[in-house]
């Protein structure tokens, strides 16, 4: 009898302890009051399928996913994630998604190359419940874009890649999206800020109520090609960000980008979201 009260207690405990994230994501209530959800971008597991990126993201604590256009699908599912799956597919891919409670709202970074494929960008979004189209648009498409954010009513994140790309800077972010649709905004990358010689917070001050989305990192160094550390342990000022955020009144998602350690990042990637919450609990 003793030795059944024992495994019976070990395997609660066992249960217990697998859950913890979900329960870590249950609790994060600061994050909730100020609007804020933090989730992974995938392309930080793109050594892996979607699938299996969402088992690392419940691993992490994290109920949100931003998918981007390539991952192979897996968990049973052919293809790949792009705008042009099919309904069948897109289905599997919710229903997968709703196995593992994680929401998808993001999708990019994408650059469509016509109208015809910003429009197809817009209905698979749509079609999937996702808010926010993470893109770097050609600026021959902007009056197009912003039709789109109307018509659909999805958002559209400008997305900064380092210099020399197009958006690096958040000036050329403003002035995409200057007399059109309020919905296009910018996806604040803080990483890149950093690596294109930027102050991640003074690019957030410029961007003050434009900002839908932020792919979040932390870099070991203020060089082209600096790598992801844990977040608090760098260089990228962490904390002065999520201090600009909230007296900014921002409320939207942080998406995790860890570009390092591809093959392990689960372990990093963790440390980095119980350190982000401890920071937003103390603000």
């Amino acid at each position: 009898m003793i030795g059944m009260k024992k495994l019976t207690l070990a395997l609660a405990l066992a249960g217990a302890l697998w859950a913890s994230p979900s329960t870590l994501q249950a609790q994060d209530k600061a994050s909730k009051k100020l609007g804020w959800k933090l989730g992974a971008q995938s392309y930080t597991f793109n050594r892996f399928t979607l699938a299996e990126a969402l088992n690392k993201l419940d691993s992490c604590g994290l109920s949100y996913v931003e998918m981007y256009p390539g991952q192979n699908i897996g968990g049973g599912i052919e293809g790949k994630v792009n705008v042009n799956m099919d309904e069948a597919t897109q289905k599997q891919v919710l229903a997968l998604l709703k196995k593992h409670k994680i929401q998808a709202v993001a999708f990019g970074v994408v650059g469509p190359r016509n109208a015809e494929e910003w429009e197809q960008t817009f209905k698979f979004a749509k079609g999937m419940g996702i808010g926010i189209i993470t893109a770097e648009p050609r600026k021959e498409h902007l009056d197009v874009v912003s039709g789109l954010c109307d018509k659909y009513q999805i958002k559209i994140a400008i997305h900064d890649h380092p210099k020399p790309s197009q958006y690096w800077h958040p000036d050329t972010v403003l002035a995409a999206i200057k007399g059109r649709s309020p919905l296009m905004g910018a996806c604040a990358d803080i990483g890149h800020w950093v690596r294109s010689g930027l102050d991640p917070v003074e690019c957030i001050q410029k961007l003050n109520g434009h900002i839908h989305s932020l792919h979040f990192k932390d870099l070991n160094e203020k060089a082209p090609k600096a790598h992801d550390v844990i977040w608090g342990t760098g260089v990228s000022n962490v904390r002065g960000v999520l201090e600009e955020l909230k007296k900014q009144g921002f409320k939207g998602v942080f998406s995790a980008e860890y570009e390092y350690h591809w093959e392990n990042s689960v372990p990093e990637v963790r440390e980095s979201v119980k350190n982000w919450r401890e920071m937003v609990k103390a603000l």
